[in-house]
This record gives structure tokens, C-alpha cells and sequence, in this order.
């Protein structure tokens, strides 16, 4: 198997994502399908980033739908999330639940917290392995043959009511956008992940995570979990898992240089498959800040 090198593109590309309450018309129905398929309440940054190029997002999901939606693909992101979240707690991240309830956070407060981490712990890998599959294919991996997949019946996704509130940089107060800022200057990226936004809907709590989670990034032991995500990822989707949508380098290829600029848009899929590691990292990191 061809292997991806983990790197970030430079410079960062510009990324165009439409977040969901402007779609309308196709883009709408594909924000709906997906967010029905994968069994999340968001469409990630990196999704509607893709589809900004209308024909390659058309052709990508086409050919994931059907893996998406199969067993080994829910187990296969289940796994992963395991194995991620016990390598985020050899980071030694703070417990800061006594802190929070220090400041006047009630059980149910911390409850929704966690509820909200425990969305993005499911829905992330489903993300990244989208967005590895992407790359794999415009830089001409082709996958396997086309292969029926046992489809996975039911629901995997966490069975948690969620109130979904994006705290946008319009809305937050000075303290917040300072944070938003701290991110982006210290992640390198020109935007706020969804993740960290919806639990901005916290302030305090927020601050107090991003704190606690900021000197872990770029040390040997976070780059190196960073790295085996990136590796594995690489792994389910150029060797492991089928190709029950009969994805392949041409058609995706075809299709980007339809959209006008397949270079653009490899700059862009690379980047959401760099950043993707970390930011499921950084997700299992914060989820193990509020263990007990």
C-alpha cells in the first residue's frame, strides 16, 4: 500500500465552507443525507468545505454513502475512537470537573458538556476517513474493487439530546474571540472547528479546557498520537475497508478538473486530512479532562 506523508499544506489553502443555515436547493439535500448517513447532528467544517466544489463533492460522497452506511465502516470508527481516546489519557490531561463545580457548575451543567464532547468523539472519525479517502484518491491510490459491504442496521450514534448552539466569533464576547484566536494562531488554521465553537457555548468552561489542553499540543507525545491517527486512518482506507461505491481515481479526478482548479481543491482536501488527527486528539484530550 502507497503510504500518505503527514503534512500541512503551505501555504494553507483558502477554504470556502457554507455553513448550513445558508444552503439551500442540492447542497441542502447533501448536508441532510450526509448528516442521516453518518448519524451526526453537524455538518463538519471539512464537509461543507468539499462541497464548495460542487461536482467533486457530488462524485465523493456517491462513492462513501455506501461504505458509510456499511458495518465495517461503523466498526471500524468505533475502533478507532477507542484505541484514539486511551492514547489521549497517556497526554496526563487535568481533571478539572471539581473546578468547574468550584465556579458554580452544576452535575446537569458538566452532564451537557460531556454530552456535547460525546457527540464529536462519534462523529469525527467518520469525517477523517472521509477526508483520507479524498486525498488517497486525487493523489492516485486507487482503492479496491468494488465489493458488496454488509450494511450496519440501527443506530450507532450516541443516544444523547443535545441542544446544538454554535457560539460564532459574532456572538461571543471579547474573552471568547481572544481563545478563538489563540486557537487559530496556535493550530495554524484560519478557522474555529465546529468542536471547539459548540462548546464555547460554555465560556468558562471553555477557557479553562483550552488552557488546560493548549500545552500538550506540539510535544513529542501529542505529535506522535497525532501521527499514528493519521497512519491508521491511512491504513483502513487503503487497505482494510471495501470499496462497496466503486470509488475511483479517475472519476474523482474527472470530476475535480469539471469544478475548474483540481489543484485547489487537493491543497484543500489535504488540509482537512492533516488538521483531522489532531483535532480528534484534542476531542478524546478534553473528554478525558471531565472523567471523575
Amino acid at each position: 500500500m502507497q503510504k500518505l506523508e503527514r503534512r500541512a499544506p503551505v501555504p494553507i489553502p483558502p477554504v470556502h465552507p457554507e455553513p448550513e443555515y445558508r444552503v439551500t436547493g442540492q447542497r441542502a439535500q447533501w448536508y441532510a443525507d450526509m448528516k442521516s448517513v453518518l448519524q451526526v447532528p453537524w455538518m463538519g467544517v471539512v464537509t461543507m468545505a468539499f462541497s464548495h466544489y460542487p461536482n467533486f463533492f457530488d462524485t465523493l460522497w456517491k462513492g462513501l454513502r455506501p461504505l458509510a452506511q456499511s458495518k465495517p465502516f461503523v466498526e471500524a470508527c468505533l475502533a478507532f475512537r477507542s484505541q484514539t481516546e486511551h492514547r489521549a489519557r497517556d497526554l496526563q490531561p487535568d481533571l478539572i470537573v471539581r473546578r468547574l463545580a468550584a465556579i458554580g457548575y452544576a452535575p446537569r451543567e458538566i452532564d451537557q458538556i460531556r454530552d456535547t464532547i460525546e457527540v464529536f468523539s462519534h462523529g469525527n472519525f467518520p469525517y477523517l476517513l472521509a477526508a483520507t479517502a479524498a486525498r488517497r484518491l486525487l493523489e492516485g491510490y486507487q482503492p479496491g474493487n468494488a465489493v458488496q459491504a454488509r450494511r450496519f442496521d440501527g443506530r450507532h450514534a450516541p443516544s444523547v439530546d443535545v441542544p446544538f448552539v454554535l457560539m460564532e466569533a459574532h456572538h461571543a464576547d471579547h474573552d471568547t474571540r481572544a481563545v478563538y484566536e489563540d486557537i487559530k494562531q496556535t493550530l495554524g488554521l484560519p478557522f474555529v472547528n465546529t468542536d471547539y465553537r459548540a462548546l464555547a457555548r460554555w465560556p468558562s468552561y471553555f477557557a479553562l479546557a483550552w488552557r488546560g489542553l493548549k500545552p500538550a499540543l506540539g510535544t513529542a507525545a501529542h505529535t506522535e498520537i497525532c501521527a499514528d491517527v493519521h497512519a491508521h486512518a491511512d491504513k483502513l482506507m487503503g487497505e482494510v475497508l471495501p470499496n462497496p461505491g466503486a470509488l475511483s481515481v479517475d472519476a474523482l479526478r474527472d470530476a475535480a478538473n469539471r469544478d475548474g482548479n483540481a489543484d485547489e481543491i487537493l491543497q484543500v482536501v489535504r488540509l482537512f486530512q492533516w488538521l483531522l488527527p489532531g483535532l480528534v486528539t484534542n476531542v478524546a484530550f478534553l473528554r478525558a479532562q471531565l472523567a471523575e
